[in-house]
């Protein structure tokens, strides 16, 4: 009796100990899709109750090359941009609450409305090309001149919306995270400036500024103003994004 009542008091503790070991209220996971766009994202979500929590994510991308520059291209129809020199980076700020359609916490299918904050730090090389007046021409000759304005600045967004997913509980610490399906919908606004070396000809103005005025950015309003010390590029316009499938791993605890 003694050995029977030893045993099940074993295996009792046994269970219990194994449920805090998979169990936990907090789970930090790294988005793994995200690494081939040079994106790093990093997430917490804390469990409220076994069928609601809130997470917080931070997604950094440094600033390089352009990605995706086919897509891009349909958003901004100017030839004048040297897309292979267009330089791009990215951070964001992601909060969620997920509401989970199955028994256990934090495990099974949820719906997941969100906010997202997001700064686009941009580089954008713009040629223009121009002909001196007269009197510059008759010293350097009256050929067309083309330079590049390089501008720089940051396009800041808000958008809000919703995604479908799965997550589950793969080995004692190991959470495996799928998301399916989702999008959001906002606001962006922001400002690039070019500062000129040197002052800038009354032709060189000219032509700068409408080489920016001719840029579409369809559905993005662009204002933009050139001045012989350099211009500036005023964005504001709709946000939206797709959230497709994505993949993290987790460790919870």
């Amino acid at each position: 009796m003694k050995k029977l009542l030893f045993i099940l008091a074993l295996v009792f503790t046994l269970q219990v100990d194994a449920q805090k070991l998979i169990g936990g209220n907090n789970i930090i996971k790294g988005n793994l899709t995200s690494f081939a766009l040079k994106n790093y994202q990093l997430t917490y979500e804390r469990s409220l109750n076994h069928f609601m929590s809130l997470s917080a994510s931070y997604r950094y991308m440094p600033k390089g090359g352009l990605p995706l520059q086919s897509t891009v291209k349909k958003y901004i129809d100017n030839s004048a941009i040297n897309y292979d020199l267009f330089q791009m980076g990215n951070n964001a700020l992601t909060f969620e609450g997920r509401f989970y359609l199955g028994l256990q916490k934090m495990s099974g299918f949820y719906i997941a409305p969100y906010a997202r904050f997001a700064n686009f730090d941009l580089s954008v090389p713009v040629e223009y090309t121009y002909t001196p007046d007269a009197t510059v021409g008759a010293i350097i000759g009256n050929a067309p001149i083309t330079k590049t304005a390089n501008l720089n600045g940051v396009i800041k967004s808000s958008s809000y919306g919703a995604y479908i997913g799965m997550q589950k509980q793969l080995l004692t610490k190991l959470v495996l995270d799928i998301w399916f399906i989702g999008g959001h919908y906002g606001s962006s606004n922001g400002a690039l400036n070019f500062a000129a070396p040197e002052k800038l000809p009354t032709q060189a103005v000219a032509a700068l500024q409408k080489t920016l005025d001719d840029s579409k950015l369809n559905p993005f309003e662009l204002t933009s103003k050139v001045t012989q010390n350099g211009a500036t590029a005023d964005m504001k316009g709709p946000w939206a994004g797709f959230r497709g499938l994505g993949i993290s791993l987790g460790l919870r605890f």
